[in-house]
């Protein structure tokens, strides 16, 4: 496959997986805010961790929860934007047409009409939820398009490469943001407010029912981080989202007769992270653990772009 190509559907499935990740961290923020006094601060968190903060800020005077809102999801002039992104992936579906069924195609175009309608002015607070909700079902139209009629071959691949790196770091962020920004202090740590932004968190990647499946009623922020970074049962999870990674690089070394840095890399992250129990992870402290994660994860995407060429 033409290295170009290979990053168009890498970078197609990134931008899709973004929305609905970004979709998911305004809810979050809307839901955290509710249990706080000062909401714009947790704004202001959710900025940050986006890596937009310093952008915003330089078009804004202030952090407010409306600004902050129509940044995320509709400023063309921030290129995370959910609407920005949206059009990044119809831009790559476009250049890599030819790989795509018809399905997938007409899907992505559908969901890129459907969200700037949607997004065509600023979002009230009535209209938000369903707002949301519309970018989450449109990104999983697309997926179900994709899964149900893709041939598992290396376009498949790359796609997933794109889909399970922005969802590891989506996941990773969201943790970060609870756990060192958004909790006040150290004596919150334990008590009902604590719980009920880790729950916040669970609802924000869809897997309460899940946890509750697996841990029942009892709501503990030592099981949640473990649900959510250690358990590759569930989809959203850091476990999971790399041993897909592990997964599809295999794949494509199998079809190609080579390993390539970027798999030895995912390998060894693996091999590292996952090994671990979750009171070795608090005790080494939480924040580092993800920061360190972020890190490696990040050079894992700067590497899959050379070792396969997007650009030449």
């Amino acid at each position: 496959m033409l290295g170009k190509t290979a990053g168009g559907l890498y970078w197609m499935f990134r931008y899709l997986e973004r929305s609905e990740n970004t979709a998911r961290l305004v809810a979050a923020g809307q839901r955290i805010a509710l249990t706080r006094s000062r909401a714009d601060d947790d704004w202001t968190s959710l900025l940050e961790t986006t890596a937009t903060c310093d952008a915003y800020l330089a078009a804004h005077r202030e952090v407010t929860r409306e600004a902050a809102i129509d940044w995320m999801l509709r400023e063309p002039k921030n290129p995370s934007s959910v609407l920005s992104v949206i059009e990044a992936a119809r831009a790559n579906a476009r250049l890599v047409r030819t790989a795509l069924t018809r399905e997938v195609w007409e899907s992505v175009n559908e969901s890129w009409m459907a969200v700037r309608a949607a997004l065509a002015s600023p979002v009230s607070e009535r209209d938000l939820p369903a707002a949301l909700t519309l970018i989450r079902h449109r990104t999983a139209h697309v997926r179900g398009a994709f899964a149900g009629t893709m041939l598992r071959n290396d376009i498949y691949n790359f796609a997933r490469l794109g889909t399970f790196l922005e969802r590891a770091d989506a996941t990773a962020r969201l943790l970060d943001v609870k756990y060192y920004v958004l909790l006040p202090s150290a004596q919150a740590v334990g008590s009902s407010l604590d719980n009920v932004q880790w729950e916040t968190i669970l609802r924000a990647v869809s897997a309460e029912g899940a946890y509750r499946m697996t841990h029942g009623q009892d709501v503990r922020p030592r099981r949640i981080a473990q649900f959510l970074i250690l358990d590759g049962r569930q989809p959203r999870s850091l476990a999971f989202s790399v041993a897909k990674l592990c997964d599809n690089f295999r794949y494509l070394s199998d079809s190609y007769g080579a390993r390539v840095p970027s798999q030895e890399r995912t390998e060894a992250l693996e091999a590292a992270t996952f090994h671990r129990g979750i009171d070795d992870i608090f005790d080494a402290g939480l924040h580092e653990f993800i920061q360190d994660f972020l890190a490696r994860l990040a050079a894992i995407g700067a590497q899959v772009e050379v070792d396969y060429r997007f650009y030449a």
